[in-house]
């Protein structure tokens, strides 16, 4: 199947959706068949923090009437972030959406994971990722912690890289809300944080919010 990524929102996480998606193609194999465009950070995290949903579907719809065009039959944000209005945006998008939270929701539940936390921008934390998961109760940094891991989170999606700071603040925000909560494993709200946790071991369990959209998206693409 023909599927249309939105891109670009942030730049890191395109990239990681895209290696994966032709990495898991060519395992498995398929033909993979893809067109990507591209939104703007800057924008959607203006939009997200005035919660302007009106705003942002806007332009995913003009998005997905590009992607419409060019032949694809589902689209996906890619970007945690850009899921604060997926609702509004499924209600009128030209092309069925694949949506991540139900996604991670249903992850949460096969684990049996009744306490997890959470990092990402402040929105998706307050909201406990927009209030998706029903399975388990989602847990936000405490205090200070929540305003450094969204400065931290909002610097590296813009930038598409990480700092050694910046990591340093995703990994002290985690081991406290496992200390403090009980917390079973740590979910990455937001797809850039694949730039700071990939590849690395440490020391507790993690799941991969972008990953678990991206191996829904690749069962879909290899039908």
């Amino acid at each position: 199947m023909h599927i249309g990524l939105v891109g670009g929102i942030g730049p890191a996480a395109t990239d990681y959706y895209y290696r994966s998606l032709i990495g898991i193609a060519a395992k498995r194999p398929f033909g993979l068949d893809l067109t990507i465009v591209h939104a703007d950070t800057p924008t959607l995290l203006k939009n997200l923090t005035n919660d302007d949903r009106a705003a942002q579907v806007a332009i995913f719809t003009r998005l997905s009437q590009r992607l419409k065009a060019a032949g694809a039959r589902q689209v996906a944000v890619t970007s945690i972030a850009g899921h604060f209005c997926i609702d509004e945006f499924k209600a009128v998008s030209p092309l069925p959406v694949i949506d991540m939270i139900g996604a991670v929701d249903a992850t949460i539940q096969e684990f049996g994971l009744r306490r997890v936390g959470i990092l990402g921008t402040r929105t998706v934390m307050e909201t406990r990722f927009y209030g998706g998961v029903g399975s388990a109760e989602i847990i936000p940094p405490s205090g200070a912690g929540l305003d450094e891991v969204h400065q931290a989170y909002v610097e590296m999606a813009s930038a598409g890289a990480v700092t050694e700071a910046q990591r340093a603040v995703f990994l002290s925000a985690s081991r406290a809300i496992l200390a403090e909560s009980g917390a079973e494993a740590i979910m990455l709200g937001g797809t850039d944080l694949v730039l700071a946790f990939d590849g690395r071991d440490v020391g507790f369990p993690v799941i991969d919010c972008a990953k678990v959209h991206i191996d829904v998206i690749a069962d879909l693409a290899a039908q």
